[in-house]
């Protein structure tokens, strides 16, 4: 299973999000879609998971949920926007983390790029920055990986200058 993991696209898509879209098999959106013009778009190409960010509305929030949890491949998956890192996570999440660790934990919001395993639950802890145009950082980044029978590989960032 191909995955292409991105997040905060704050409204923006375009023909360098696209074409990674169209090479995966699936497509995970970790929040702050913006308008769902970005998420009807991505469903139209690839079957897409997604959880609602900070910054959507109300019709984001009634479409997609503020976590979603699910299996791939033999890994238990966990997406929400507002998750916090390893040993650092907010509080939203803590006690069900540290009570129930998934095998990966994806989150956005921080506009950061950050792939590190959490040792102390042995978790994998995934946020593929921002790809969307607006907010600090220099970088639109994506994640892609692959799913085979509970092991991740062939992990790669995807990057473009802003």
């Amino acid at each position: 299973m191909k995955i292409l993991l991105l997040s905060d696209t704050h409204s923006h898509i375009d023909d360098f999000i696209l074409k990674y879209a169209l090479e995966a098999d699936e497509i995970w959106h970790a929040g702050d879609i913006g308008d769902l013009t970005v998420t009807d778009q991505l469903s139209q190409i690839k079957p897409l998971k997604a959880v609602y960010g900070n910054i959507d509305d109300d019709k984001a929030r009634l479409q997609f949920p503020e976590h979603l949890r699910f299996n791939c491949g033999g890994m238990d998956v966990w997406i929400t926007h507002i998750g916090g890192y390893p040993g650092r996570y907010n509080m939203r999440v803590k006690e069900q983390i540290y009570h129930n660790p998934p095998d990966i934990f994806i989150c956005g919001h921080s506009h950061i790029l950050k792939v590190m395993m959490d040792k102390k639950i042995n978790c994998l802890h995934m946020n593929p920055g921002a790809v969307g145009i607006h907010g600090f950082h220099k970088k639109r980044t994506m994640l892609r990986f692959e799913i085979n029978a509970g092991k991740i590989s062939n992990l790669e960032v995807i990057e473009k200058d802003r």
